[in-house]
């Protein structure tokens, strides 16, 4: 009896955890994926919590970033630098891991324009905001579909 219910527990566990960081958040995170691409500062601010840091690894932008406020900033340089046009993008195939806490979504995407930029994106999503984001120069990577 003791392995059924540990068994039971185990398999309602991989249910949540598949339930809390879905369709719903990958969306989110592909979204802002693309407003980076598209230069579009609206989109990618809409999901921020106002308490949300961004670290930037790496190249001219590297910082840690606090609040709304300040990554707003960061992402008006970024898309001045390629003088407001969207940048054509690649994007690998995003992980997700979750728990009752919130979302982390990785991805790795390639930029174009002006400087193109090879990127290691970590998302953080709690209570359905974005809270922290790290921008992980990597001109190594390799994007894979």
């Amino acid at each position: 009896m003791h392995r059924f219910l540990i068994g039971v527990f185990v398999l309602l566990s991989a249910v949540m955890q598949s339930a809390i960081a879905g369709p719903l958040d990958e969306a989110k995170a592909k979204a802002h994926l693309n407003a980076v691409a598209a230069g579009d500062l609206e989109a990618l601010m809409r999901d921020y919590a106002e308490d949300a840091y961004m670290d930037w690894v790496g190249g001219p932008l590297d910082g840690r970033y606090r609040g709304k406020e300040a990554i707003s900033a960061v992402w008006q340089k970024f898309i001045a630098a390629n003088a407001g046009k969207p940048r054509p993008a690649k994007f690998g195939k995003l992980g997700a891991y979750a728990n009752p806490k919130g979302a982390s979504i990785e991805a790795t995407a390639e930029y174009g324009g002006t400087p193109p930029v090879k990127v290691w994106h970590a998302l953080t999503y709690r209570d359905g905001s974005l809270s922290t984001e790290i921008w992980q120069v990597a001109p190594a990577i390799m994007v894979l579909p």
